[in-house]
């Protein structure tokens, strides 16, 4: 928005010195100016793709099937470089005022994705590279769950990927050491889940004894099926077979165990106690560059951490007329604790219980799916499908999670459950869990903005994450609005996550620039909302190890709920929820002043209709 403020300003000092003002772009100019700057992103795009082998395999692509990304500090440099030869030149090339509006709002996207990259390079070494969602783990998950294979030519691209983890790993570990030396260390909770897990990747066959390893049973899960479909001959299997176990054991093996030995020799430099953000080198101007970026605001961590304050106490107002509602006496901390607690909203801790919230996720997201076209006019083509957490990540109380289709819907979008330890999984918890990572939430949201024709292709695939995750949280309680949760400890499961995303606000501020330490965080956490003591514990450490991202949530849901408050107030019979929903999810993920500019034009446009 910077470039067409700046623009508007030399029209202004035109006219002021008596200039005439040039002639305003005809409609054939700005169509013909707008889709030439179209054509020019989606070029540029895809040369920015050819960059990261991981990002084509995830939109279905098998281009570079065989590679993953260089994880270097170099090939950081090497981006970084490109995006700004890329802005100058769309500079250069392309006047903003001769565009229409989608086409601006993309050339405001592309440069605001170079100023934040410039701003991020200059902390590159304060984000932790090993915690639970680093390379050790997502890397293993991407070969086995994403890499599809049909053929045996990309069954061959899976065994070199699984030498390329090795590569990419030591990579990593050259990051994390760089890291470190700057001062800049994971806490040890960190280092010992890290060893753990990579210890899980490298465990059993055929590293050593035991059952297989879980690369290795996918690995000859692939190649059965490739001999049972008649793609692969018994012989071929068997090559690929060989080919795989030596990529293992001479590539990923040793890559793994060098990570393992850096964390364990390194581990006695680290804090016992979680620090926050605060204590890296120049921690302070790192949580402040994470708090703009995640929320796309202006807002401090002071006045987050106030906003947070008075969400928890408004939603505690609405906790306690479910309370009464139900006949609960006792306060509303001895609530809290019955809905922990109480076996009525507990499944059984095996493989029934299970299988039991899976098919409880699909019910409701079966009855949701159903309402859909009633709210949104706008509805996604990918399916989407439940599925528990791959074992050798999985964490007891681990959050939900969402894993997008491809963008021609040839592969479901993922809604993912940690279920290893089902007394952090309440079923009271899980219908808005459901609707939040699948319809109308994260699913529906990051299938739509894929499929969006129109636009640039980078748009469909561009993320914001206070629009991603505020639209998740937002779908939450429109689905109240909708009819759901007619069970009223299922609408306080609701208030719960609600309040959970309201307490990250305290709670991620407490950590970073208050000093608030790891168990005054849990305290507070358990104090104020229901959520079960392994899931909190397991959250709070998420806050620490990631700066500013929890924020966002809460943040993004209030200025979504804002904008339709606005239009219903202005639009008044004019207003609809499709349309309103339409316009919010057919630009695909934007900064929320982006959002805001785009809903108050959709606003104009209904208003000036007969």
């Amino acid at each position: 928005m910077r470039v067409l403020f700046t623009a508007a300003v030399s029209l202004l000092a035109l006219a002021a010195c008596g200039n005439p003002a040039p002639a305003a772009p005809t409609a054939e100019e700005i169509a013909k100016a707008s889709a030439d700057i179209n054509a020019w992103f989606d070029v540029e795009y895809e040369e920015e793709l050819q960059m990261s082998p991981i990002s084509l395999t995830l939109q279905g692509s098998k281009d570079q099937y065989d590679k993953l990304d260089d994880f270097s500090e170099a090939a950081i440099d090497r981006e970084l470089e490109w995006r700004r030869a890329s802005v100058a030149e769309m500079k250069e090339k392309f006047d903003p005022t001769k565009l229409n509006e989608e086409a601006r709002t993309s050339f405001d996207i592309w440069a605001l994705q170079l100023e934040m990259g410039e701003k991020d390079a200059k902390f590159r070494r304060s984000p932790y590279i090993f915690v639970k969602d680093g390379p050790h783990a997502f890397l293993p998950q991407f070969v086995m769950q994403f890499h599809e294979v049909a053929d045996k030519s990309d069954m061959d691209a899976y065994v070199s990927r699984i030498g390329e983890i090795g590569r990419a790993m030591d990579q990593s570990l050259e990051q994390a050491k760089l890291a470190a030396a700057e001062g800049n260390r994971a806490p040890r909770f960190a280092y010992d889940d890290s060893i753990k897990l990579s210890a899980n990747v490298i465990t059993g066959a055929p590293f050593g004894p035991g059952a297989d390893s879980p690369i290795w049973a996918d690995v000859k899960s692939e190649l059965k099926t490739l001999v049972d479909d008649g793609k692969l001959t018994a012989e071929e299997s068997k090559a690929i077979e060989t080919a795989a176990k030596a990529a293992l054991i001479d590539k990923l093996k040793p890559a793994y165990e060098r990570v393992i030995a850096w964390l364990k020799e390194d581990r006695p430099n680290t804090s016992e106690q979680a620090t926050g953000a605060s204590a890296l080198k120049d921690g302070v101007a790192f949580y402040d560059n994470a708090l703009a970026q995640q929320t796309t605001t202006t807002m401090t961590a002071n006045e987050i951490h106030e906003l947070g304050l008075s969400e928890v106490a408004r939603i505690h107002g609405e906790m306690e007329k479910i309370k009464e509602q139900v006949g609960f006496k006792g306060t509303l901390v001895e609530f809290f604790d019955f809905m922990r607690t109480s076996p009525q909203f507990q499944l059984s801790n095996d493989d029934a219980g299970r299988a039991q919230y899976i098919k409880m996720s699909e019910d409701y997201l079966e009855g949701m799916t159903a309402k859909l076209p009633e709210y949104f006019g706008i509805l996604p083509k990918a399916q989407l499908v439940v599925k528990r957490v791959e074992p050798f990540r999985e964490e007891d109380g681990g959050a939900q999670h969402y894993f997008p289709s491809t963008p021609d819907g040839s592969r479901p979008g993922v809604f993912y459950a940690h279920l290893s330890d089902m007394k952090a999984m309440p079923t009271y918890t899980l219908e808005a869990i459901a609707y939040h990572e699948g319809v109308p939430g994260h699913h529906l949201q990051i299938a739509i903005a894929q499929e969006l024709k129109g636009i640039p292709k980078f748009r469909t695939q561009y993320g914001s994450t206070a629009y991603q995750e505020g639209w998740g949280l937002y779908s939450e309680a429109l689905s109240k609005e909708m009819g759901f949760y007619k069970d009223p400890y299922s609408d306080f499961g609701r208030l719960g996550a609600e309040i959970w995303r309201a307490i990250r606000l305290v709670v991620d501020t407490g950590i970073h620039s208050k000093g608030w330490t790891e168990e005054q965080a849990v305290k507070y956490f358990l104090d104020n909302g229901p959520t079960p003591e392994g899931a909190v514990r397991s959250e709070v450490r998420r806050y620490i190890v990631w700066p500013g991202q929890a924020t966002a949530y809460k943040i993004g849901m209030i200025k979504i709920q804002e904008l339709r408050a606005l239009a219903q107030k202005e639009l008044g019979d004019k207003f609809t929820m499709a349309g309103f929903h339409d316009t919010v999810l057919g630009g695909g993920s934007l900064p929320l002043p982006v959002l805001e500019a785009r809903v108050k034009r959709w606003i104009e446009k209904v208003k000036a209709q007969q």
